[in-house]
């Protein structure tokens, strides 16, 4: 009955796994946003997903915004400079930042499961730069309908 209990959760575990996509965000002094920017800014991807991020050039990132990340997930802090995964398994909307060039508004959103850009509540406190790149971020795909 055990063993039988076991091989089920294993093989249920398995299954998620099997599905599960990775997803790479280049980190970048210079992307399709205009200077210090995550490309893609925006994903949208299942619960399990990994996100895989590369710095592509040196002096990058990626850390999860204080407050600006689901309730009950685990926030995240990569070295500079190196690649770094990170599995996402709770609901909801994760601002990201690179540490170094938050102000500079090197920012992104990943949408995990069910919800909206447009309904995204941002944090009071981020620097100018970042906001007015959130801002645009939200917009465009609100206006795409995601």
């Amino acid at each position: 009955m055990i063993r039988a209990a076991l091989a089920a959760a294993l093989l249920c575990s398995l299954s998620s796994l099997a599905f599960a996509d990775t997803h790479e965000v280049k980190m970048l002094n210079r992307g399709p946003n205009g200077p210090m920017d995550y490309d893609p800014a925006f994903l949208v991807v299942k619960p399990g997903d990994t996100i895989k991020f590369l710095p592509t050039v040196k002096g990058h990132n990626a850390a999860t915004i204080d407050g600006f990340i689901p309730e009950g997930a685990e926030p995240f802090l990569s070295k500079i400079n190196q690649e770094f995964e990170v599995t996402l398994d709770k609901e909801g909307t994760y601002g990201v930042k690179c540490s170094p060039h938050f102000d500079m508004g090197m920012v992104m959103l990943i949408q995990v499961g069910a919800g909206r850009a447009d309904a995204v509540k941002l944090p009071e406190k981020l620097p100018p730069i970042a906001k007015k790149r959130f801002d645009k971020i939200i917009d465009t795909v609100s206006q795409a309908g995601l």
